[in-house]
């Protein structure tokens, strides 16, 4: 599964300070994957991850949130909240539970940060 955030999912995670649980507890395993749409390492993460995510059988939802209504809020809330300052940060859940964080990966790291998840 690869879904889009929605600005009402992204407002919800600022007011609860996490994601709901139907977006975290999606798949088994899930990565939310913030990141803005002029990052490079974003657009080569980009070309490989929907495949990786189906071979996988995770469920991946994106939020490319310089494109959103809500840009600075989420930015501040990603930033201060979760204190990450740096595109793409993704967040791996296990069963709805954080089980992970990183930023940019190789199509490698990626396989290896989710076979962790086991």
């Amino acid at each position: 599964m690869y879904a889009t955030l929605t600005d009402e999912q992204a407002r919800d995670a600022i007011a609860r300070g996490e994601f709901a649980p139907a977006l975290v507890g999606a798949a088994p395993r899930t990565v939310m994957v913030l990141t803005q749409d002029w990052c490079p390492q974003w657009a080569a993460m980009k070309d490989w991850l929907a495949d990786a995510a189906d071979e996988a059988g995770v469920a991946v939802i994106v939020f490319e949130y310089n494109r959103s209504g809500v840009f600075e809020e989420f930015m501040r809330f990603k930033e201060d909240v979760w204190g990450n300052r740096q595109i793409p940060y993704l967040r791996y859940y296990r069963e709805g539970a954080l089980v992970r964080e990183s930023n940019y990966v190789s199509r490698d790291a990626f396989r290896a940060n989710l076979a962790g998840m086991r």
